[in-house]
This record gives structure tokens, sequence and C-alpha cells, in this order.
């Protein structure tokens, strides 16, 4: 409720003096106009006392209408604008208070269509408010929690170090468990800034036009090293020549992310396969395994940051990694897709526009 202070006394009594002159004036035309004709029309005489009661009667009838009109459109601001703008503004006041689940109920009354899509509007925003504010708080208890455990570990290693009479080979061993945590931290907290980067569009994609093949040849085999250790098959199909146009340096990290992961979940024995096909428009690039595979409920979740569908935490990982190739996708405006079954295998299939 507005305080009554003396400028909105002031405020109030100029508007009524301003609406009663306006309506004092059209009345006052209305009735001299009036009476002229009437007095041409039936030869009547004025006199100065007719005109003068006329005078003092639309004068009251003036202040009266004015009165009920002024009446009026209080009530109609009241109900129309100042309750609805009452509303409007305590639900954005608790926005801005940090409570993003207020709601602003639709209103029914005739003439209200905008503030009802104002109210839409902020509904709207509080939604997506409330969706970052809940991404906000599992960003920093992931990262929170992805770092606990490297911290640890380091934490026990350097300790370990401090013993006096420590042989050489443990010396060596307890080292090179603190290379490996600090090495997690590092990568995760490069991904974390290369995630960020993409989505804020900080990196803006360099297009240029080379051969989709050769690209994927040069990523698979930087993992010689891995699927020989781990005896795993390697069977391509990859057709050739078929060029794209796009970021080379971006879809680098999808490649590598997607045979990282394949070598990664496929056991010794098993099998990765790549294959490169292409229609007219669009090139289709399939990297499938013979690992773990997952259920459906944690391929709906695999392109989440963080998320991690081994809960175990059995295989080294900070669940960015997906987070990353599915976002450089949706930058090169293409598409990626999964099919997997438990103990079968997983494969993802991404898709992008051909020269």
């Amino acid at each position: 409720m507005k305080k009554l202070t003396l400028k909105n006394v002031l405020r109030s009594v100029n508007s009524f003096l301003l609406f009663f002159l306006t309506v004092g004036f059209i009345v006052s035309c209305c009735m001299m106009l009036f009476v002229s004709i009437l007095a041409d029309t039936m030869e009547l005489t004025l006199t100065t006392e007719n005109i003068a009661t006329a005078a003092k009667v639309t004068f009251w009838n003036v202040v009266l209408i004015t009165f009920l009109f002024k009446l009026a459109d209080y009530i109609r601001r009241k109900i129309m604008v100042e309750r609805p703008t009452k509303t409007i503004t305590e639900a954005t006041e608790k926005i801005m208070s940090g409570d993003f689940s207020v709601r602003i109920n639709p209103m029914q009354s005739s003439g209200m269509e905008g503030f009802n899509q104002i109210a839409m509007a902020i509904n709207k925003m509080a939604e997506e408010l409330s969706s970052v504010e809940t991404l906000r708080a599992d960003f920093i208890a992931n990262v929170s929690h992805e770092m606990k455990t490297p911290l640890a570990v380091m934490q026990n290693y350097g300790t370990l170090l401090q013993a006096p009479d420590l042989s050489e080979e443990k010396r060596m061993e307890y080292a090179k468990g603190v290379t490996d945590g600090s090495r997690r931290m590092a990568d995760m907290m490069t991904n974390i800034l290369k995630l960020n980067r993409l989505e804020n569009q900080q990196i803006y994609p360099e297009i240029s036009e080379f051969d989709l093949g050769e690209q994927l040849c040069e990523c698979l085999l930087q993992y010689e090293n891995v699927w020989e250790k781990a005896n795993i098959e390697i069977e391509t199909h990859i057709e050739d020549d078929i060029k794209v146009k796009a970021d080379a340096e971006l879809l680098s990290h999808v490649w590598n992310n997607l045979f990282s992961n394949a070598f990664k979940f496929t056991p010794s024995g098993g099998r990765v396969t790549v294959s490169l096909t292409a229609t007219k428009n669009y090139a289709f690039v399939e990297v499938a395994d013979t690992g773990c595979g997952m259920t459906s409920d944690v391929g709906a979740h695999i392109f989440e940051k963080f998320y991690q569908g081994d809960t175990s935490h059995s295989v080294q990982g900070n669940g960015l990694g997906l987070a990353l190739v599915k976002r450089v996708i949706d930058i090169m405006q293409g598409e990626i897709s999964v099919e997997s079954a438990v103990g079968e295998g997983s494969a993802f299939t991404v898709k992008i526009g051909r020269c």
C-alpha cells in the first residue's frame, strides 16, 4: 500500500484539478452550444439570472461527475493496475533474493492480457534461474567430489614419502601416485575450462575443409600402444575422399574422447570398430566397442557434466569427456546418438554435414 505523503496528496489534487478542468471545459462547451441552439430555435430570451443559475448547476454537476469518474478510475487502477503490479513486484523481489520457486498465477480478469504475458515471462525466467542454480550447486558438489579423491591420494602418498627409511622402489611408487593424482586434477581443470569456454561461446569454430577419414586415422593411431597393450582388436571401415567443412581441432576432441572411452571400457581380447560412411549431405562416424555396455537409464544421462555410469569409479574419469563431445557436436550443428546393451558394448554415431 502506498505511503500517504504530502507529495502523493499534491499529486492526487493536481490530477483531480486537471480532470475537473477538462470535464468542466467539455461540459461547458456542450451546454453553451445546446442552450444557444435551443434559444435560437425556440426564440427564448436568456437573462443574467437564468445564466447564473445554469452556471451554478453546471458547476456542481461537473464537480460531481469529476468525483465519480475519479472514484471509478481509482478503483479501476487499484484492481487493474496496482494489484497485479504489486503481485509482480513482490515476485521479482523474491527472485532477486534467491527464491526461484516463486510462480505468478494467471490473472483471470478481462484486460489483464498484458500483465499475464509479463507473468508468464517471469515464471519462465524463474524456472530457468532455478535450473541454473541447481546446475551450479551440482557443479560445485561434483567438482568438490572429483577433487577430493586425487587430493586424498596425493596427501597419503606425500605423507608416506616423508618416511626416513623409505626404499628407492617405494619412493618411486609413491612419487608416481602423487604425479598421477596431480595429472588427473590437471586434466579435470583443463576439461572444465574447455567446457566453460565452449558453453559461453568463447571458442569460435575455425571452419576449414579437410578429409575426415584421414583425421580419424590420425586420431586412432595415437592409441596404438593402448590397444596393443590391452590386446584389443581394431576394425575399420573408412570410405575414401569424404571431406567436411568444420573445425578440425574441435572435431579431434570428439574422436579422441570417443576412442579413449572405447578402449577404456573394452576388456582384453575385445574389439573396437571405427566406421565412416556418407550420403550426399552428411557424413556418419560410428565408434563401437564390445565392452561392458550400459543400461538405457545410464545412456540417457551420459552427456551430462560429471555424470559417470560407473558409480564405483573403478575406471578413471571425471564425467566431462562426453559433455565436451556433445557441446562440440552442437556447435558444429551435428547430431550424436548412442546404442548400448549391458554386456554387449556401445556404439556412438556422429552425424555432421558434408562440404
